[in-house]
């Protein structure tokens, strides 16, 4: 039979004490009326620490400070605390303090040069760990926090050696492990960083942040069902991790499975109603999906969180294209390119919007400027090729032809739109030869020429009838 002695146990008797202590320190606050002495509002200051309370730290701290101005000690913890409530330009001040009255306190100069990191004034905040790295070259902390500043800053090459060293040290420390993949990883070295990630779970299985970055990688690397088996261990892990839900529904599209990729994203907004890219490609989802009015709900809802987000105007005036709402695509497309004016595909699907509503000379400006931003966009080429061809712009009609054929030698309908402003500027030898490189690049555009014009029995019937 299994006996327990509970005189001997320090689980039991630590929190008691500790309890006991608390109280103490509660009673003696209520019963001094505020005048505490410097030993008991240390203590207070500590016990609010120790509880998360940092307001209450805060106010006890600057009465203790009122009482020993030229501690720098006491201004050391006023600076942690200010740091904890991420009052960062406050806390800066109490570490300068702090130096003033203790220059040499090297803990004191990484608190400062951590702080500086947190405003992103890195130049001072290296000249920090710099000097704390020099007065202690062995200063785990000040070579761990310079790393993770060099992080911040992309510097991944000069964070690297760092992090190895300090792995060198302590070669089983699992948040180094994954501070190195995590730098591989940024450098796209891939192997290394899946490496030194599956390392860090061998030690902490339950790091759902290593998983998903391993999903991640294996996403870029299209081994698309691995990464879904990551992002779910992700997810067991934290259910409301919603990165790995909206990165598991972006690998279930690039697989084709939309209606899976849908519900990934649902499970993003539930938790996270206000995330808009995962709206935003739940549309797409939709949009592919051909449920082009469930694709503009979700457009809209992202267009509602994030109004700046062009590419939601966008693919919400590409739905109202696919159900001819043209009116509707016109005015997102214009919002769109209020917002970002250097996408030739969003130049290009204004230009044909504005066609199908009979603008057809915005459509031929807006076809020029997607071929302003982008002189390879073939189709824009092409649409302004057959909108200069109708509207009888003959000879910039066939400049158009001719740099479709120079991009791309083996289109049928750009030699098929060239035979006919060839005919039409009675250039009928080299039209004809036009007209044969179409049907024998595609034979059916042949049955597309006697279906467009049927009964033609010589050139000059077929050029009346491009006239017409």
């Amino acid at each position: 039979m299994d006996t327990y002695n509970f005189d001997e146990s320090d689980d039991i008797d630590q929190p008691r004490n500790q309890y006991n202590e608390t109280k103490d320190l509660r009673d003696k606050i209520k019963n001094t009326n505020g005048k505490l002495s410097a030993e008991t509002l240390e203590d207070v200051v500590n016990l609010f620490i120790e509880e998360g309370d940092y307001a209450n730290a805060l106010f006890y701290i600057d009465m203790l400070i009122e009482q020993n101005s030229y501690s720098s000690e006491f201004w050391q913890m006023k600076g942690n605390i200010l740091s904890l409530l991420e009052k960062y330009e406050e806390a800066l001040e109490a570490f300068q303090k702090s130096l003033m009255l203790n220059p040499s306190d090297n803990e004191v100069i990484l608190y400062k040069g951590i702080v500086l990191e947190h405003l992103n004034r890195f130049e001072e905040a290296n000249e920090c760990f710099n000097k704390a790295i020099e007065d202690e070259p062995d200063n785990e902390d000040a070579l761990f926090s310079k790393a993770i500043m060099l992080e911040k800053m992309g510097k991944y090459h000069e964070a690297l050696p760092i992090l190895k060293h300090l792995l060198q040290i302590k070669p089983d420390d699992k948040l180094l492990i994954y501070e190195v993949g995590f730098c591989y990883d940024m450098m796209n070295k891939f192997d290394d960083a899946l490496r030194y990630y599956k390392k860090n779970l061998e030690l902490y299985p339950f790091n759902y942040n290593a998983w998903y970055n391993c999903g991640i990688i294996y996403n870029r690397l299209t081994f698309y069902m691995k990464a879904i088996d990551h992002y779910d261990m992700a997810i067991t892990i934290n259910e409301n991790f919603t990165s790995a839900w909206y990165n598991k529904g972006n690998t279930f599209a690039n697989l084709g499975k939309l209606y899976d990729a849908v519900e990934c994203y649902q499970h993003a907004i539930r938790i996270d109603s206000d995330d808009s890219h995962a709206w935003h490609n739940m549309g797409n989802a939709y949009q592919e999906l051909g449920e082009y009015d469930q694709a503009i709900k979700c457009f809209t809802q992202a267009i509602k969180i994030d109004s700046a987000h062009y590419e939601s105007y966008y693919a919400r005036g590409v739905s109202y294209d696919y159900l001819k709402k043209y009116r509707k695509a016109l005015e997102d497309y214009n919002r769109a390119l209020m917002l970002f004016k250097n996408d030739s595909d969003l130049w290009y699907a204004k230009a044909d919007t504005s066609y199908s509503l009979g603008y057809w000379r915005d459509a031929l400006i807006s076809y020029k400027m997607a071929l302003k931003i982008n002189p390879e966009n073939l189709y824009a080429l092409f649409d302004l090729a057959e909108t200069l061809l109708e509207y009888g712009y003959y000879k910039q009609s066939l400049k158009s032809y001719n740099k479709c054929i120079d991009l791309k030698s083996d289109w049928a309908d750009a030699y098929y739109g060239k035979a006919k402003v060839l005919f039409l500027l009675q250039k009928h030898h080299e039209a004809i030869e036009s007209l044969r490189k179409s049907f024998t690049i595609d034979e059916t555009k042949k049955e597309l020429f006697e279906t467009e014009f049927p009964g033609v029995r010589s050139i000059k019937e077929f050029v009346q009838l491009l006239k017409k």
